[in-house]
């Protein structure tokens, strides 16, 4: 009886010795070698950017507006009509204002001529009171006689005064006059160009509220700025007096060069989208560039002419989690700097980690990075040398068949239908 239960547990440990064989070789039959693609450290130029859109714009842009409401009676300027400084680009119908100046001119004419008239009765009222004094010296007249004319003196002097002012009064309304008559005729502020005109002869403007906008006038066109906005995961890497390069629409073949003059503090908030306005100078002697043209930007954050460099796809390459896996290199890797003892290499604080192919297998390497770009990053210090090669991507074998769900034992691969 012992016998055959001692055969029975010998034949389920035989059983499950050879279960456990088939599922070791179906399971590495279904997991291939992985290969891994590299690419050599070179040594070479970097040169970080950050992209944005802007807008070409003048350096100076004058808004000409009109102070005084009217109709449009004259216009001297279109668009793109150089002007001077002074020069009249519109009239506004002066007539009414002409009004009242003549208005204003006879209320001060009145106010003079009653000045005139207070100061010669106050002249009287002050011989009357001297004369009035002799005769009381001499009796003939009463004291009151005396406090009364001494009272119109004081009245009169009073008038005067008052005559005086309303005189200053008027000629200050006359002078408002002349100032609002002198407003009917618009003049450029600047020497420039003509950019925009916004009204037309006939046309009534009504300045009471805002003043409106009549002219725009850009005061050098051969001197032009770009508006960009830049993102406020950017914004940290602009600096002035960064070179930018840009381009526009009008010129699909043409690369224009700037410079950063100015990174603005003032957020530009669109759609929940933090952006910030960085101004840059371009020259445009040429006049190839216009006001309002959409520009894409690209500026200059950081340039090396001559460092080693690691691919940046090696930083973000990360090996299969199986480690069961043999790795097979996809290309042969002369020269490769050996990692530290024990295989493993654990980066340094504010460092990062490449990987390199040791016997068959990956190995990590940790480095100090720091200029970036679209393909390259700076290689700081690390156990790198030019001519090594490190992963950046995990790929197939050209010779590997494509890889098939595997089946399970008894079950034979579905074929075309």
């Amino acid at each position: 009886m012992l016998s055959r239960r001692r055969r029975i547990v010998v034949s389920v440990l035989v059983v499950l010795a050879v279960v456990a064989l088939a599922s070791r070789a179906f399971v590495a039959k279904g997991s291939p070698q992985a290969h891994y693609r590299t690419e050599p450290v070179s040594r070479g130029p970097l040169v970080a950017s950050v992209t944005a859109t802007g807008t070409v714009n003048p350096v100076k842009t004058v808004q000409v507006g009109t102070y005084v409401s009217g109709p449009v009676q004259a216009i001297d300027a279109d668009f793109n009509s150089p002007v001077t400084r002074g020069q009249r680009v519109a009239k506004i119908d002066p007539r009414p204002f002409e009004l009242r100046v003549r208005q204003a001119e006879a209320a001060l004419a009145n106010a003079r001529a009653r000045l005139v008239k207070t100061r010669a009765d106050l002249d009287y009222k002050t011989r009357n009171l001297a004369r009035n004094r002799r005769l009381a010296s001499e009796g003939i007249v009463a004291e009151d006689l005396i406090d009364t004319t001494e009272s119109g003196v004081a009245q009169a002097r009073a008038d005067l005064a008052l005559q005086g002012a309303e005189v200053r009064q008027a000629q200050a309304q006359l002078e408002e006059a002349q100032v609002n008559l002198g407003y009917t005729d618009i003049v450029s502020p600047v020497d420039g160009v003509v950019v925009s005109r916004n009204i037309d002869v006939g046309q009534t403007v009504a300045a009471s509220f805002q003043t409106p906008v009549l002219f725009l006038i850009a005061e050098d066109l051969t001197k032009m700025q770009v508006n960009a906005n830049v993102s406020e995961s950017d914004i940290g890497t602009a600096r002035e007096g960064q070179s930018t390069t840009f381009s526009v629409d009008a010129y699909p073949d043409r690369t224009f060069a700037g410079t950063v003059v100015q990174v603005r503090n003032a957020p530009l908030n669109v759609q929940n989208v933090i952006t910030y306005d960085v101004v840059i100078a371009a020259d445009n002697t040429d006049l190839a560039l216009r006001p309002g043209m959409t520009a894409n930007v690209e500026i200059v954050t950081g340039r090396r002419d001559d460092v080693l460099r690691i691919p940046t796809a090696a930083l973000r390459f990360r090996p299969p989690a199986d480690e069961g896996r043999t790795a097979v290199a996809a290309s042969p890797s002369a020269g490769v700097a050996a990692p530290p003892s024990g295989g493993v290499a654990a980066p340094s604080s504010g460092g990062a980690q490449v990987w390199l192919l040791a016997d068959s297998r990956p190995s990590p390497v940790a480095v100090e990075t720091g200029l970036a770009d679209e393909s390259y990053t700076e290689l700081l210090s690390g156990p790198l040398a030019e001519g090594d090669r490190v992963i950046v991507a995990t790929a197939r074998s050209k010779a590997e068949p494509a890889r098939t769900q595997p089946q399970p034992p008894g079950f034979a691969p579905r074929g075309p239908r």
